[in-house]
């Protein structure tokens, strides 16, 4: 009976190992392979960082106006941004002076000039190049957000130059399929809906064809009360007050009443977003909202009543994939500036297929020798190292699957370090096992109890400490440095299971259930 239930935690061992080689080489095995292995696609993407001055001159232009209604100054009569230049004209020498002084406190970092009855406003240049750089930054990491969900896909996102980012998408050779992946810049406004019509034309038959001050004209779709939908232009202002950049989480949902049977983006606000939420829709009753996608309304609700506390949801006619898509891209952010695709090309292995035959060859002749070396040095004790090395790895590459990690060249070096120490632990153990027979231990099962028992301890220490080292290179590293980090953590997590649980549940299966009394050690 104690034979028996001794066999089964060996037994137990076992049926995990073939359902994990099973996993990783069938269907189900997630384990990808980094671009240097595998190629894929490299893109290089242009930021257009005018827009970025451009975007913070609005917010500056809503700020101010709130400002000067609050302080009852007559508003500018026209406000226009140009090539880094807001232009703001006033009625009369009289307004400029009224507004002159909050001007200066609202706007107090930008250089400003008087002309006639306009303020003429601008960026100082240091100002204006420290802008573009953080609307580049703030693109890549948006992109590394979206790329690496999960900080384990090594997928490269890195600035070159001034303007330009470079990514490169391990084993994708569809480029379409890549820009899908990069996604859209998923710039989201709310905006009172001024007009809609069929048409741009007949937005603009009441003012001679122009399109007002303060405001632009969005093309979008429009779904009507019998659920009907047709594309409509959109008469909206030129500013946003609320945006996406207000949003706190956002996920895909299914939606209620008339909408209860579709996907839906729910939404939630910060609390400045709730606040503007609740005023836009308390001061605009009955009339609708666009809100607007990427300078497209995906909806124009109308407004039935006040909306408080920054929780709704948008709908616009989703499938359930491109509702979840949407929600990623929005709870990431959204881009600081657009921008476009300015070269785009397959990358091949930078190893070569030749580099990694060859690779997979030292590597198999590598297993070999330290087989032999085992059998030769340990007798059937090795054999057991060498089993529960290959149990090791297997945990190994499990562990990159489960994850959905990338393994390149970084990362095989990372599993390299961790085979080492697993070595080195039963290296440990075997001789704290000579250890104790040459003292003159009872038994040998004794001796392998008293040598698992005394090891434990050094190899906990040694692990322990450079699993803290690839906590630290994982959380400050980048693409490669993460992937030998993440190889380096899961194997030493690998190697005290191996180590001190496989291995002496193959000792305990010999020596107590075959009735072997001693092995060669």
């Amino acid at each position: 009976m104690k034979k028996g239930l001794l066999s089964y935690g060996f037994i137990l061992w076992v049926i995990l190992a073939s359902a994990g080689a099973y996993l990783l080489w069938s269907k189900y095995a997630k384990l990808r392979f980094g671009i240097d292995l595998v190629g894929g696609t490299y893109i290089t993407l242009d930021v257009g960082v005018e827009k970025a001055i451009q975007s913070n001159l609005e917010e500056r232009l809503l700020s101010l106006k709130k400002n000067l209604k609050r302080n009852h100054v007559p508003e500018p009569v026209s406000a226009k941004i140009e090539n880094g230049t807001l232009t703001l004209k006033f009625a009369s020498p009289a307004d400029v002076q009224a507004a002159s002084p909050i001007i200066k406190t609202s706007l107090s970092e930008l250089e400003r000039d008087v002309q006639g009855n306009s303020f003429i406003v601008r960026f100082p240049a240091s100002v204006e190049e420290q802008l573009k750089a953080n609307a580049v930054e703030s693109v890549r990491d948006v992109l590394d957000q979206r790329l690496n969900k999960h900080g384990t896909s090594e997928v490269l996102v890195a600035t070159k130059g001034k303007r330009n980012i470079i990514i490169e998408l391990p084993d994708v050779r569809d480029r379409e399929k890549a820009k899908a992946m990069i996604g859209t810049p998923a710039m989201l406004e709310f905006k009172i809906v001024e007009k809609m019509s069929s048409s741009e034309d007949g937005l603009l038959e009441d003012t001679d064809g122009e399109i007002p001050e303060g405001l632009t004209v969005v093309p979008g779709i429009f779904e009507g009360g019998s659920g009907a939908v047709s594309r409509k232009h959109y008469l909206l202002p030129a500013y946003a007050e609320l945006t996406g950049n207000h949003l706190v989480n956002a996920y895909a949902g299914i939606g209620s009443g008339t909408h209860g049977n579709e996907p839906v983006i729910h939404f939630k606000l910060s609390s400045a977003g709730a606040e503007l939420f609740g005023e836009l829709t308390s001061q605009n009753y009955g009339r609708n909202m666009a809100i607007v996608l990427d300078d497209e309304v995906i909806c124009a609700p109308s407004i039935g009543q006040p909306i408080h506390g920054g929780e709704a949801y948008i709908h616009g006619r989703f499938t359930w994939d491109s509702a979840k898509d949407l929600a990623m891209m929005l709870k990431t952010g959204a881009f600081a500036a657009p921008v476009k695709f300015i070269e785009e090309r397959d990358v091949k292995a930078t190893l070569g297929e030749e580099a990694i035959r060859k690779g997979l060859r030292s590597c198999v002749i590598g297993l070999i020798l330290l087989f032999l070396f085992s059998l030769y040095y340990y007798g059937m004790a090795g054999l057991f190292a060498f089993i529960a090395l290959l149990f090791n790895m297997l945990l190994i590459l499990l562990g990159l699957s489960w994850l959905n990690s990338t393994l390149t060249l970084p990362g095989i070096a990372g599993m390299v370090l961790t085979v080492g120490m697993a070595v080195d632990a039963s290296i440990l153990i075997y001789e704290r096992i000579k250890e104790e027979l040459s003292h003159g231990t009872s038994s040998f099962k004794a001796a392998v109890s008293e040598g698992f028992n005394g090891a434990m301890g050094v190899i906990l220490d040694a692990n322990i400490t450079t699993f803290i080292v690839g906590v630290v290179l994982y959380n400050f590293g980048t693409g490669p440095i993460k992937g030998f980090a993440v190889t380096t953590m899961l194997g030493i997590v690998a190697t005290l299971i191996t180590g001190l649980f496989f291995l002496r549940s193959i000792f305990t299966f010999v020596l107590s259930y075959l009735g072997f009394e001693r092995v060669k050690i």
